[in-house]
């Protein structure tokens, strides 16, 4: 398991993806007061980790803090829940509902294209989650099946949009040197393709390519490379299959249109859809069914469409801030709150209090850091950082190993002594000691006759080591067929009866016997009287003698 700030545990993966990979992780204690669901100790929830690339971009990360309050406020049935976002050293993740189920891109792989009604029904739930995120200004910019999560609900699979805000946050001018456009070549709009001003007209057109797969099994647009089908996105007109209905065709032509001003709304493209999905049912009415064939009246542009950050045009993408947040200067007066005089009312002259002198203020130096990496240092800091220390393996009790002691301590010459010592605990991994100094020699007595020298200890001999056991030879082939012992165990008596057949054969009158056509037993009659005969004649011929 790896600790994500202080409150995340994450336990193993579910997914990897363009931008990060998605895990399953458990909730360690309750979120504090900035996340938007606080949670409960032991909650499983999901964790998207982004890549290293995005988590080391200052853009991303600015962009990351600064998206929190959009991401955390949006929510809908049919939208995956942003419960909270970590920025921890260089890691950025969002915490997200869990939700069990397959998404639509691995349920189409096994389960095969839907009808087109189920196909426009589920497209409408999709359309109602795009209509909710439009209106708080936020654009997906990567819709297709692989984002879109199915939980089971009973009978029916209630789809769930995912990645909100994943190609919000990637579109920084760090990253977009190098890639011109944010999605999947697959489902991308061609104004996204040719770097235009982008709105949320690319959700209808990924909307489109999303339906047109789920009756079919395949997107309209493929190629051997991305650029071919970045090609086809902007110069071919889809076909229309034999498998689909007319009226949902008109729904798909119309969200499929190369110019974004002539494609539907996502709260009209909902509505289309289940008006469609009423009439070519197979109990529809003869009402029903005009509607649906009049779809198109439906399916009315966006009059407003959402515009994307960072394009002509586009909001400010915390959508919090005021009208003039072009002008907006981090270093002036809070304005939220009228300052106040000595004498408790609106005071502009001298002697008011200045609502900002709590902090000093924030030098403004064109060189230096952007004033948001000082947030952005104050969210890593704030969440508790995991300690790694080095051990040493001598104070390892699991890594000590006994040391042997001799059984019989060497015999001391006559004489000598041996000076008491305190007993030292030896160290592991300390090096033996290359020699023994000798111990000192008594004073000799007075008037003590001499001595012959003591004699020096043998040491004990070396002991031997063995040699090593040759390794065991293994077969090159070590595969064991199942059954072999039995089939030769077969094979041996199959011979062992043809031997014994073909010796009964060739020595016994079997060959005469068969070739007569007598019967087992006229045989068997014949040569007991035969043997009988031959002992009489026999017994006869030494009786005579």
């Amino acid at each position: 398991m790896r600790p994500v700030g202080s409150k995340y545990l994450l336990e193993e993966p579910l997914g990897r993806g363009a931008t990060g990979t998605v895990w399953r992780a458990r909730q360690r204690e309750t979120a504090g007061a900035e996340a938007a669901v606080a949670g409960q100790p032991g909650e499983t929830v999901a964790i998207k980790v982004l890549k290293e690339e995005l988590a080391n971009d200052a853009d991303v990360v600015m962009r990351f803090l600064r998206e929190r309050s959009v991401l955390l406020r949006l929510t809908h049935p049919n939208i995956v829940r942003t419960r909270d976002l970590v920025v921890e050293g260089d890691l950025l993740a969002l915490v997200m509902d869990l939700v069990d189920g397959p998404d639509l891109h691995r349920y189409l792989r096994e389960n095969g294209p839907f009808s087109p009604v189920a196909a426009a029904l589920l497209t409408a739930q999709i359309a109602d989650a795009l209509a909710a995120s439009h209106a708080d200004g936020v654009v997906h910019r990567d819709l297709k099946p692989a984002n879109v999560l199915l939980r089971n609900d009973g009978e029916r699979l209630h789809p769930m949009l995912t990645d909100f805000g994943i190609a919000r946050l990637a579109d920084s001018p760090g990253l977009t040197r190098t890639h011109e456009f944010v999605g999947t070549p697959a489902y991308v709009a061609p104004e996204s393709a040719e770097g235009r001003p982008q709105t949320s007209a690319v959700d209808i057109y990924g909307a489109g390519i999303l339906l047109y797969e789920l009756v079919t099994g395949r997107p309209p647009f493929a190629g051997a490379t991305a650029l071919e089908v970045l090609q086809r996105h902007l110069s071919e007109e889809p076909r229309r299959p034999t498998t689909v209905p007319e009226p949902l065709w008109t729904v798909i032509e119309r969200c499929l249109r190369k110019d974004p001003d002539q494609r539907p709304s996502a709260e009209n493209l909902a509505r289309g859809l289940r008006t469609v999905a009423a009439g070519v049912g197979v109990h529809s009415t003869p009402a029903q069914v005009d509607a649906a064939l009049g779809v198109g009246a439906l399916l009315a542009p966006d009059p407003a469409p959402a515009p994307v950050p960072d394009t002509p045009g586009a909001a400010d993408p915390t959508q919090v801030l005021p009208s003039n947040a072009g002008s907006y200067d981090p270093n002036a007066a809070t304005s939220v709150m009228p300052s106040t005089g000595p004498g408790g009312g609106p005071g502009h002259g001298p002697g008011a209090a200045d609502p900002t002198s709590v902090m000093p203020p924030v030098p403004v130096d064109p060189e230096g850091p952007h004033p948001w990496q000082g947030q952005m240092r104050a969210a890593r800091d704030r969440n508790e950082q995991t300690q790694v220390q080095y051990l040493d393996p001598s104070q390892d009790p699991l890594r000590r190993r006994p040391q042997r002691q001799p059984q019989h301590p060497p015999q001391q010459p006559p004489g000598h002594q041996r000076p008491a010592q305190p007993p030292q605990r030896q160290q592991r991994y300390a090096p033996p000691p290359q020699q023994q100094q000798p111990y000192a020699p008594a004073p000799r007595q007075q008037y003590a006759p001499p001595q012959p020298p003591p004699q020096q200890p043998q040491a004990p001999a070396p002991r031997q080591q063995r040699e090593p056991r040759p390794p065991r030879q293994r077969n090159a082939n070590p595969m064991r067929i199942p059954g072999l012992g039995c089939l030769k165990g077969c094979l041996f008596t199959l011979v062992l009866l043809f031997v014994a057949g073909w010796l009964i054969w060739e020595l016994t009158p079997l060959q005469d016997w068969v070739a007569q056509g007598q019967s087992y037993w006229t045989a068997i009659g014949d040569a007991i009287s035969t043997v009988t005969d031959w002992i009489s004649e026999l017994g006869g011929t030494v009786s005579g003698q």
